[in-house]
């Protein structure tokens, strides 16, 4: 099951223990609760020191969400995962709407600040801001687990393909270079390549086959440029055919495919991108870094029999993997991204028009807007005890989000913060479900 973060009195990360033994500690009174998401004891009394277990932290970086996992490599058991759910689509359309406003400013000859296109220079390094909210949150999550566990090297999953693997037969050998793990980098490339769809006809959600364009009997390579992905009936109607003469009758077809057998794969190229910016700010760290491909991540999760999963892909990460994980009632932590606080002074409506006053302080007698607290009225027509998190009003009042409802207007001053607002928002995930076979020999699902 997933561990539970540790700290000694003076901060410095310690072991993860089980939750068994986090209460214990809780109800001896010797820990306190340092921080709820993700849940973190600090001891009250200093710890002799102890030989600690360096472990390892996997990262499977994606467009829309991360993976994150810590494991032990001796035992091959995941103490804590996650699956980071990024902002980067939300922060491109915030971009859009604001050039988009500016633009037709300028078209109505109104009040505008004039466009800057020589001015401008961009530092080393530079990503577009879509890019780099991806990239810190990934770095803002890795230093705080450095802070709550004994982290000694990290995993990135640095390309999605290794399409040199896929070229060069000396890169590592030959027999490495055509081996079952170079089959799964090209498998993977040209299925999302072509959308896990058939090539000739389109068909989606059935079993795909790679096809040669050029046959191999006519001299061809089995390079990533000369495959396709074709369904088992259209790879059996063309057989050894060129395609030029098995789509003699569809023109257009044919030139579609041989355009896009030419195009390259301009998502992954993006996020490749990423993927290096964080190599790069994780080797600051100090600390060894690990990197990986996304045929090699797979080829890990299906050789160990686990389902697909961010967090899982997290953990196979890498050639340092074990041959066993064990991921037995891991409970991943849903950690979703959010805005800090509004830069526009102002809303407007749809005509342009200020809708709202200007905004006001963000704290209010210590608390902000998002802020977890439980509050204790002892009188009044908001008596009861509410746990939730707070929206700040300048009143002093605050409005306290439950899991049932709302409460308004409770004083501040009977309120105690719990986890002050970090820019995120968390949620328990569900275990996994692995299948494996009973004493009949027929597979079962087995609750993880």
């Amino acid at each position: 099951m997933s561990r539970v973060f540790v700290v000694d009195a003076q901060r410095r990360p310690l072991h993860p223990c089980t939750p068994a033994r986090a209460r214990l500690l809780l109800k001896q009174r010797r820990a306190a609760v340092l921080r709820r998401f993700p849940f973190v004891l600090i001891l009250k009394e200093p710890k002799p020191e102890a030989v600690r277990q360096e472990l390892r932290a996997k990262i499977d970086p994606g467009s829309k969400t991360t993976g994150l996992a810590v494991v032990n490599d001796t035992t091959g058991e995941v103490l804590w995962a996650a699956e980071l759910a990024h902002r980067g689509e939300e922060v491109r359309e915030a971009l859009a709407k604001r050039r988009a406003a500016r633009r037709s400013r300028r078209s109505r000859q109104t009040r505008y600040r004039q466009p800057r296109f020589n001015n401008r220079r961009r530092k080393s390094g530079w990503l577009p801001p879509s890019l780099r909210s991806r990239r810190d949150n990934v770095l803002t999550w890795v230093a705080r687990l450095r802070k709550w566990c004994p982290l000694g090297a990290l995993s990135l999953e640095l390309v999605k393909f290794d399409t040199a693997l896929m070229q060069d037969a000396t890169l590592q050998g030959e027999d490495y270079q055509r081996g079952t793990l170079a089959g799964f980098e090209l498998r993977q490339y040209v299925l999302l390549k072509w959308k896990h769809t058939c090539a000739y006809c389109g068909v989606s959600g059935v079993p795909l086959e790679l096809d040669h364009v050029v046959p191999r009997s006519r001299g061809e390579s089995h390079r990533e440029s000369n495959r396709v992905p074709a369904c088992h009936a259209c790879n059996q109607q063309k057989g050894n055919r060129p395609i030029e003469e098995f789509l003699r009758d569809r023109s257009a077809l044919l030139q579609r495919i041989q355009t896009h057998l030419k195009t390259p794969l301009s998502h992954a190229a993006a996020i490749n991108t990423l993927r290096w910016a964080l190599y790069e700010q994780l080797q600051a760290t100090g600390l060894p870094v690990e990197a990986g491909s996304g045929g090699r991540t797979k080829w890990n999760r299906v050789s160990r029999a686990l389902p697909k999963t961010h967090w899982l892909d997290a953990a196979a990460v890498g050639a340092s993997t074990p041959s066993v994980l064990q991921v037995r009632r891991v409970v991943p932590l849903l950690i979703t991204a959010h805005a800090r606080q509004r830069r526009q002074m102002v809303v407007m409506d749809k005509r342009g028009f200020p809708r709202t006053r200007a905004k006001q302080r963000s704290c209010v007698q210590g608390f902000r807007t998002g802020d977890i607290v439980r509050a204790s009225v002892p009188s009044g027509k908001k008596s009861g005890s509410y746990l939730g998190r707070v929206a700040v009003r300048a009143s002093g009042s605050l409005n306290i989000t439950t899991k049932t409802g709302t409460v308004q207007g409770v004083p501040a001053g009977y309120c105690a913060p719990l986890q002050r607002i970090d820019g995120y928002s968390y949620q328990k995930g569900e275990r996994c479900f692995l299948p494996v076979s009973g004493t009949d020999g027929r597979p079962h699902q087995l609750l993880l």
